[in-house]
């Protein structure tokens, strides 16, 4: 039986994270700052900035899933959103570095793209947004993401451990698709997010695939589901909000993504399964 260490796992995302992998038989270690509502695994309890407690958190693991971050700017000042972001994550990779983990993925955003916390807003400059579209982050959250990603870089090209850097869009717990009414019809809700979605599930299953994917190197890959969160067409929700992108890179002609998600289902054979549409009915 696979080690596999889990930060962050008591948060909304890592919950199903922990309960996923424990449901593939592995073994699942989760790390936090506090214990999970419903306890499905062995918590340590940790602080990640301090790289003894990483090194002891991490020792006899297979794996490492990094989860754990502050998860946007306005949450803590931006001085501490960057600096817990960026420490937390060089520590994670250092301290695996050391212990022989071969194996790391790391929770990148589609924050790092820099629309979504932009203070002088705008728009992409093609769709759908791929991993080759330029990082343009005006906020403390998005540039550590971008920090972390050329973190798992230099471990990389130093100990040849594989680092996947899964840039995630809006992750959904199934309990929020009763929302989506609220706003499937509204151009300007959501639009700094490209409109994009990805269930909890989903991106559990795309950690396990990295996690057991061989020979990917450091590699950066988008997680979303395969149609945007709104009931109205992605050329019309671009033609609402974003007027100045004319560069289409794939044809639009339905509820396409406008966050792409080729290259995960290509290098992980991964397939988002869970689409907001099966689970509410438009109107």
């Amino acid at each position: 039986m696979a080690k596999v260490v889990v930060t962050g796992g008591s948060g909304m995302l890592g919950k199903w994270v922990v309960r996923h992998f424990i449901e593939q038989g592995y073994e699942v270690v989760n790390v936090d700052t506090h214990k999970p509502a419903d306890s499905l695994g062995h918590t340590l309890i940790a602080d990640l900035n301090n790289l003894g407690e990483v090194y002891s958190v991490l020792a006899g693991a297979d794996a490492v899933v990094h989860l754990a971050a502050i998860p946007a700017a306005h949450i803590k000042t931006n001085e501490v959103t960057f600096q817990n972001n960026v420490m937390s994550t060089y520590n994670i990779l250092e301290a695996a570095a050391g212990l022989g983990i071969r194996k790391a993925v790391i929770a990148s955003s589609e924050s790092s793209y820099g629309i979504v916390f932009a203070v002088n807003r705008f728009g992409p400059q093609y769709v759908p947004v791929d991993e080759e579209h330029p990082q343009l982050p005006q906020d403390s959250y998005g540039l550590s993401k971008v920090v972390n990603e050329l973190t798992a870089d230099m471990f990389h090209r130093r100990t040849g451990m594989q680092i996947v850097s899964l840039r995630i869009g809006n992750v959904i717990d199934p309990s929020a698709y009763e929302q989506f009414p609220s706003f499937i019809h509204d151009p300007e809700q959501r639009d700094r997010i490209l409109w994009s979605y990805i269930d909890t599930r989903d991106v559990a299953e795309a950690c396990q695939k990295a996690v057991e994917a061989e020979g990917l190197g450091a590699v950066q890959l988008n997680i979303a589901a395969d149609d945007t969160s709104m009931d109205v067409s992605s050329r019309a929700l671009l033609e609402a909000r974003f007027p100045e992108v004319t560069e289409f890179r794939q044809p639009l002609t339905g509820h396409e993504t406008l966050l792409s998600n080729e290259k995960a289902k290509s290098l992980l054979n991964w397939q988002p399964k869970h689409a907001w549409r099966d689970y509410v009915k438009s109107e």
